[in-house]
């Protein structure tokens, strides 16, 4: 029998695999603009602002807003330093 803790154990599996495939292809669009020239700065302000048009588009301003907190919470955390390694 499938209980509701196997399906949410799985349910985070299946969403982390999403995070993943994600992270990869954002990595492959963002290796195309480099090699075409394009600025970090402007590379990173075009994807933010077409992943923030996106959310408000499909949930609204409330979930863009909650994504941009805890990005800033993560970001002060440290998580997006290069070779970070968690002790």
């Amino acid at each position: 029998m499938i209980t509701d803790e196997k399906i949410a154990e799985l349910d985070e599996v299946i969403a982390q695999e999403k995070r993943v495939a994600a992270r990869e292809m954002q990595s492959e669009a963002w290796a195309d603009g480099m090699m075409e020239g394009i600025e970090t700065e402007i590379l990173a302000d075009a994807a933010i602002a077409t992943a923030l048009e996106e959310l408000i588009r499909t949930d609204g301003e409330n979930s863009a807003l909650l994504l941009v907190e805890n990005l800033r919470d993560r970001i002060i955390a440290g998580e997006f330093i290069p070779g970070r390694t968690i002790q």
